[in-house]
């Protein structure tokens, strides 16, 4: 079976509001996992998959043993999660820090081999970078992004999504053994979709990391919390037209994965990306709310015909 391969690229520091000058200068690493499953380390094509708020990169295992085959695919952990580095300042953990950390990943892939082919998979928080790259057309990119999968959000993300997801994020929480932090990562996540006991373990241990004498505990910063927490409706409806902004400056042919019973993405906003700016093609999962795990076969074809169908439009 094909297996990544855990690699680092050393990301720029961020000016904080409270000492800009220290935040700035103090970088820190992110993590990504690299599959390759064509035999060649550089090719030209790759695919960034990029994962939701409170997760981490290994959540594409299905999906990428599939692409790995016809591409280089390349799955971080952004910052504060999984193998990357913890910030010392939370306030960091933002869009433009991620953003700014996606780019340095580019740069270095770039830089050990040349990206012809640029495509993105973003699910949930990595579809709102996958929009902050894509949207801003002065970026120094190696290639455009020619394909982009916003899986289950979009430019307006409902306030009750919010406050749903804020009733857990960052939580104390410690678990004696791994199938019991598995379960309890169940319990907020049955909008995952079904699962079967071996899918969820596989999802969920990367999820977990030993804590000497305190069992297991969650594998992400939970000061990740701090900017969540700190989001106000009117800050959020001001980022909400920022990202409107982006989302019509986007170039790239976009698929817009929604979760039928999604509290997160509107059937609203769906219609909206539909009709306006690269004009999303829209597919729904039955039976599924936020978001799409791409785990189940039938959603893994629906991303792999769309990456990599030929260049016809």
């Amino acid at each position: 079976m094909i297996e990544p391969r855990l690699n680092y690229v050393p990301c720029p520091g961020f000016a904080a509001k409270n000492n800009p000058a220290a935040n700035a200068a103090s970088g820190h690493r992110m993590a990504y996992w690299e599959w390759n499953g064509t035999g060649n380390a550089a090719h030209p094509h790759v695919i960034v998959c990029v994962h939701g708020l409170s997760r981490q990169g290994r959540d594409f295992d299905q999906l990428a043993r599939v692409l790995c085959r016809h591409a280089r695919v390349i799955c971080p952990d952004v910052v504060g999660r999984g193998y990357s580095d913890w910030l010392a300042d939370p306030e960091g953990y933002q869009l433009p820090v991620y953003a700014a950390d996606m780019l340095a990943l580019l740069a270095q892939l770039h830089a050990q081999a040349p990206i012809a082919t640029l495509d993105w998979v973003g699910t949930s928080m990595g579809g709102l970078i996958g929009m902050a790259i894509c949207g801003q057309p002065g970026l120094q990119l190696p290639a455009p992004v020619r394909r982009l999968v916003l899986n289950d959000v979009g430019p307006s993300i409902e306030w009750q999504a919010l406050a749903r997801i804020g009733q857990y994020l960052g939580a104390p929480v410690h678990f004696a053994t791994q199938q019991q932090g598995a379960d309890a990562l169940w319990a907020i996540s049955t909008s995952f979709g079904p699962h079967t006991p071996e899918q969820w373990l596989e999802l969920s241990l990367p999820m977990l990391r030993e804590a000497p004498g305190e069992g297991w505990q969650l594998h992400y910063d939970p000061q990740i919390a701090v900017p969540f927490r700190a989001l106000t409706p009117q800050a959020a409806s001001d980022g909400e037209q920022q990202l409107w902004q982006l989302y019509a400056q986007i170039k790239a042919q976009v698929l817009l994965l929604r979760g039928a019973q999604s509290d997160l993405l509107a059937p609203e906003t769906a219609r909206r990306m539909q009709a306006n700016g690269p004009c999303a093609q829209l597919v729904e999962f039955a039976g599924v709310g936020h978001a799409p795990t791409l785990v189940a076969p039938t959603q893994i074809e629906v991303v792999e015909r769309f990456l990599l169908a030929g260049d016809a439009a």
